[in-house]
């Protein structure tokens, strides 16, 4: 099932209701023949009923099919992809994204 990644302007802010959000960098990754793209980035959470503070996270909508293939409305590039269902095949990826980037949260499509 392949569906649509938009690409977010790297190093801005995004905020939302207790903080804001940065992505700082895209990555395109080979793995087993294929190529996956993470996201990198920081998240602040400034105003919640129990704590504040921050961490590093990365994001990994998936493998590859079509980069940057079109745009939406606003004019955001976006790209296809297909997310990793195999859990196996995810927690191989998370080890090499932990071990590269030294980040532990890391959530998939």
């Amino acid at each position: 099932m392949k569906v649509d990644y938009p690409h977010i302007e790297l190093g801005e802010e995004v905020q939302f209701m207790p903080g804001y959000y940065i992505p700082m960098k895209e990555v395109r990754m080979e793995h087993d023949g294929r190529e996956v793209l993470y996201i990198v980035g920081a998240a602040m959470v400034e105003s919640s009923c129990c704590a504040s503070g921050g961490c590093a996270y990365a994001i990994v909508p998936g493998y590859v099919v079509a980069w940057k293939s079109k745009r939406n409305e606003a004019g955001t590039a976006i790209s296809e992809v297909e997310p990793v269902a195999d859990q196996d095949v995810r927690r191989q990826i998370a080890k090499i994204i932990e071990s590269t980037e030294g980040i532990s949260n890391i959530d998939f499509w």
